[in-house]
Parts: structure tokens; C-alpha cells; sequence
């Protein structure tokens, strides 16, 4: 009935990452920690905290703080969103409060009302000028008499 992998003896069930489901019509109040990837149908009132991915369904509904590595927004969020890697918002999508991202895909018709920090490019800018100081462009003086267009001699 069940198959498994007779090599390690693990069912081939265990192999598979288990993702956590809040069902439509279903309401949480507090703070979920977990390891595996979740998919919010329902509402949560709180955060929520997983080095995996998160997916808000069309009907789901979080109000609070989500720190996670890989989100897909199809619902509504309200609060702080910590991404590390992608942030995906789909075209049903309703995003108010802060981001702090590493990409960002936003779909034709998505709604994204906050301020948005994204954290990949800092590698990039790490490597220019630095905060504070400032860069000056001298143009070589002229020798000759006939000054180029837009100048004068």
C-alpha cells in the first residue's frame, strides 16, 4: 500500500516536504514558527516565521509580520513583509506596509502600497562610491580658439 525506499528504510512520504494549510474560514490568533512551507486560505492575526515558502491564496488574509525566504501573494497582506529571496505578487494581490525583499515580481494588476526596501542591490552598491563623499567630473581646459558647440570661450 505504501511504497518505500528500501536503501534507508524511509517511507517515500518522508521525502516529500509536508506544507502546513490554514483553510478558508479558518482564523488564527499568534505567532506561527515552523520549518516547512505553508498556504494561507484563511486569516491570520499575527506573524508568521518559516525558512521556506509561503503562498497566500486568493481568500487568504494576514495582518501582522511574514519573514520567509520565497512568498507568492494571490490575498491580502497587511504588516512587514521580510523576504530574503523572491516576493511574487499575483494580479489578485493587495499588499499595504513594508517590504524588505531580495526580488520582486509584481503582476498586472496588483495592489502594492508600501515602501519597499530590496536588499540584492545593496552587494552593488557596496562597491561604488561610499555614503558621504563626493565625486567631481573636471572637463580638460581648451588650447585652441574655436570653442565646441554650447560653450564659451
Amino acid at each position: 500500500m505504501f511504497s518505500s525506499d528500501k536503501k534507508t528504510g524511509k517511507m517515500a512520504t518522508d521525502t516529500i516536504s509536508q506544507q502546513n494549510t490554514i483553510a478558508k474560514g479558518t482564523t488564527i490568533t499568534g505567532d506561527i514558527i515552523s520549518d516547512g512551507d505553508f498556504r494561507i486560505e484563511g486569516t491570520l492575526q499575527g506573524n508568521i516565521k518559516t525558512p521556506g515558502k509561503v503562498v497566500i491564496g486568493k481568500s487568504g488574509v494576514i495582518n501582522g509580520t511574514l519573514k520567509s525566504t520565497n512568498a507568492d501573494i494571490e490575498g491580502k497582506f497587511s504588516g512587514k513583509l521580510m523576504i530574503s529571496d523572491v516576493l511574487s505578487l499575483r494580479s489578485t494581490a493587495h499588499v499595504e506596509g513594508e517590504a524588505e525583499v531580495g526580488k520582486l515580481a509584481v503582476e498586472i494588476d496588483a495592489t502594492f502600497n508600501a515602501t519597499c526596501v530590496m536588499k540584492g542591490a545593496l552587494k552593488e552598491l557596496n562597491n561604488g562610491p561610499r555614503t558621504g563623499q563626493q565625486t567631481s567630473i573636471q572637463r580638460p581646459t581648451q588650447t585652441g580658439s574655436n570653442p565646441e558647440k554650447g560653450q564659451s570661450a
